[in-house]
């Protein structure tokens, strides 16, 4: 991590707020060029979030977590993975509330992201198990960890036949999205250039993600809050800024697939913040040395996450305050697990 112990509270606080004018900047772009970029090469916006805006947006959480993990710091390193995921799912939540013509999931249900919603549940299983028994290792490495990379990869390629060639479809409405997409016969001059400009504003946001995780800790060491708390709220929220910026950019663009497939594909990455951080621990499975606020994130990871995949599946057009009940309930979820982590219960 960044030595800062020299910097002024007031020099930290002027970083972290440049560092996130340039996140929001530069993320601005890359939403715009990966969404042209999805219906230049067919890839779609699903599949366009998913795997390159949700793993570009996730560059600075993992660099986080890797980190911690390194020097010592397990709690801080899972926590910040768990808490950027439930932080997450509820910027859905804010990016339902940027978009008044209806519930932003009743638009975006669809093969792709009901896929993707149910593998990233199936990853944070994955780690309730490596949690029952955390003792279990090969070569220092818990056998869970090699498992999580394992189905993501798999999970991303039966996403991508899912994308081609989905088994159904749900039922359109005049609140449901239609993308445009050009066939292409050439590897143009302009493609080349769209993957370019995606991969310098990628380089960026990531970058400045980064600086953000750094800035935060020093923030609140002052507090003498524990890493649990620091990790799942202030970097897991500091980390997942790009991902808040790109949904409510892709929102306010109208590309509704792109924003959710961010969010749902960004977590579902996350969660190898924790496979990367166990690599990174010298002293054991990191699931031995991890304490009830990384299980309690987790928990609370798993129920917002079923509670988008039942609005996904409910596909409700209005609701409280013109969003969905689900993106009312993801909210009330967040909110309440921080107040009960800042009340010390957990």
């Amino acid at each position: 991590m960044m030595n800062l112990a020299g910097w002024s509270l007031t020099n930290i606080s002027i970083a972290f707020l440049c560092a996130t004018l340039v996140v929001g900047w530069f993320g601005i772009q890359m939403t715009k060029t990966a969404r042209d970029l999805a219906h230049e090469t067919g890839m779609g916006e699903v599949l366009m979030g998913a795997l390159f805006i949700g793993a570009s947006t996730s560059l600075s959480g993992i660099t986080t977590s890797v980190t911690a993990a390194m020097s010592g710091y397990a709690e801080l390193a899972v926590s910040n993975s768990l808490g950027g995921i439930a932080a997450q799912t509820a910027f859905l939540a804010i990016a339902d509330i940027a978009y008044r013509r209806a519930n932003l999931e009743h638009a975006t249900a669809s093969a792709e992201n009901l896929f993707m919603t149910t593998l990233l549940m199936t990853l944070l299983s994955i780690h309730l198990m490596g949690i029952a028994v955390p003792n279990l290792s090969i070569w220092v490495i818990h056998p869970a960890t090699l498992l999580l990379i394992v189905v993501y990869l798999f999970g991303i390629h039966l996403l991508s036949r899912t994308h081609k060639m989905p088994m159904w479809l749900p039922r359109k409405t005049h609140d449901t999205p239609i993308e445009e997409h050009k066939s292409i016969k050439r590897m143009s001059k302009d493609l080349a250039g769209l993957w370019g400009r995606f991969i310098i504003y990628s380089v960026i946001v990531a970058s400045a993600g980064w600086l953000l995780s750094q800035l935060a800790v020093p923030l609140v060491q002052r507090t003498g809050l524990s890493y649990g708390v620091v990790g799942g709220v202030l970097t897991a929220i500091s980390t997942s800024i790009p991902e808040l910026v790109v949904a409510v950019t892709a929102v306010r663009m109208g590309a509704l697939n792109l924003a959710v497939g961010d969010i749902i594909g960004g977590n579902a990455f996350d969660t190898l913040f924790i496979a990367a951080s166990d690599i990174a621990y010298n002293e054991g499975p990191i699931y031995a040395a991890i304490s009830s606020t990384e299980v309690f994130w987790l928990a609370n990871s798993l129920l917002m996450t079923g509670t988008l995949l039942m609005g996904l599946v409910y596909r409700q057009r209005y609701g409280p305050g013109n969003i969905g009940l689900e993106s009312t309930v993801l909210l009330l979820l967040y909110c309440g697990g921080v107040a009960l982590l800042g009340m010390g219960f957990v």
